[in-house]
């Protein structure tokens, strides 16, 4: 049978004949097969073993520490994932290989360059940690959970502030009209709306901070982290948010002990050599419906374990950043922009009647509704004003109270 082998160096195949071998025997395949010293082995079936930054954190993984114990009783069959902990450094078992050149073949300066190219893992992200607000956080996986059943991907930009230690804490996220497909997700943004966001954003204190997005029902029967499609989106929206905290976190359904699934969510920066290789136009950005979803291909060659090759595994490419929550400082209720249903002024009106007990700033201390408001006041002075009052919980101005009442009256 084959399960799979994840670490730092990505996800590696492992051939076993027989499927009630022990611990023990299990790292000496590991050893042979790819290489890695069994007495620096450290397994478990927890995935946050690969997160774990000190030899006293991976050693609380102590699920596969006994080497009597048979991997069967650990439910590891045919396709399980194992999670590999390692130090020192190793030859990896690449990618079909591409030789630079014969013997006697006089090099470009691309042959020279390719042979610097190497592509190795970043250890550490530029952030710290994210933290999602809580309502921002369970109103996106309950859309795509209850509403798109996770049959197709969706998106937004995170937006929110970060600590000088490098925190990033998510307040709100915007969804852009976009397009998804079970693999593919394409963003149909608008200038104009991210002028009145990014108004919104600075009145509040607030900025990009980088992007979230969901993987469906089909992708996560494959044995990838993110897709080549997804790792040349998130390299895209990465550099052009030129922020070394940017983060990108992707939802997805996984099933639970019992048999049943529950949302999970993973965060990753991509790294700084796979931000290098995007802009400097290294990866190929055409990708044909047989390639291998695991594999980002290159341009050129670039040398990984080793080995020339066009084709490097996406973990390579990625950080994993740890994830918390908050509470912070809006509300999450009313609708969110460019769904299914749209918002209109009727839709502010029953928002203010429900919330007419509490203080007006308080009723419209939502990104959301903002966003609906924004679309008719000055982008240049009443939008950053409106959302400063909200930062600050500060009296919302007659004028302005009174416009807004008048908006949705109007419904």
């Amino acid at each position: 049978m084959l399960i799979r082998i994840r670490s730092r160096d990505g996800l590696e195949r492992l051939q076993i004949d027989n499927p009630n071998i022990t611990i023990a025997q299990l790292k000496t395949l590991i050893e042979s097969q790819l290489r890695v010293p069994l007495h620096n082995q450290t397994l478990s079936t927890n995935q946050s073993l690969l997160i774990a930054k000190s030899p006293s954190e991976i050693s609380r993984f102590t699920d596969m520490a006994n080497p009597q114990t048979l991997i069967s009783t650990l439910g590891i069959a045919h396709g399980s994932i194992i999670f590999l902990a390692y130090e020192g450094e190793r030859t990896i078992a690449g990618p079909q290989i591409r030789p630079a050149g014969s013997f006697g073949r006089k090099m470009t300066m691309d042959d020279l360059i390719a042979k610097q190219m190497r592509i190795t893992r970043q250890e550490n992200p530029h952030c710290e940690l994210v933290s999602f607000d809580r309502d921002a956080a369970n109103g996106f996986q309950h859309y795509v959970n209850e509403t798109l059943a996770f049959a197709v991907k969706r998106g937004g930009f995170m937006y929110g502030t970060v600590s000088d230690e490098g925190k990033v804490e998510v307040d709100f996220i915007y969804e852009p009209p976009q397009q998804g497909t079970e693999d593919n997700l394409s963003l149909l943004r608008d200038p104009d709306e991210e002028k009145l966001v990014e108004a919104i954003a600075l009145g509040l204190g607030m900025r990009k901070l980088g992007f979230i997005f969901t993987q469906t029902i089909g992708q996560t029967k494959k044995d990838y982290t993110l897709s080549n499609r997804e790792i040349l989106q998130a390299a895209e929206l990465q550099a052009e948010g030129d922020l070394k905290e940017w983060v990108t976190v992707m939802v997805k359904l996984e099933v639970n002990d019992d048999g049943g699934a529950d949302v999970h969510f993973e965060a990753f920066q991509m790294s700084d050599l796979c931000i290098k290789l995007f802009k400097e136009g290294w990866f190929e950005t055409e990708i044909a419906a047989g390639d291998d979803p695991k594999l980002s291909k290159m341009k050129k060659d670039v040398v990984v374990g080793g080995k020339d090759t066009r084709e490097v595994d996406n973990d390579f490419f990625l950080v994993v950043v740890k994830i918390f929550d908050h509470q912070g400082p809006l509300s999450s209720t009313f609708p969110v922009e460019n769904r299914n249903t749209m918002t209109t002024m009727r839709t502010l009106k029953t928002h203010l009647d429900r919330t007419r007990n509490f203080p007006f700033v308080k009723r419209i201390s939502d990104f959301h509704l903002l966003l609906l408001l924004a679309r008719f006041l000055d982008v240049n002075s009443d939008v950053p004003a409106l959302a400063g009052c909200v930062r600050a919980q500060a009296t919302i101005p007659e004028g302005y109270q009174l416009l807004i009442d008048s908006m949705a009256a109007s419904g």
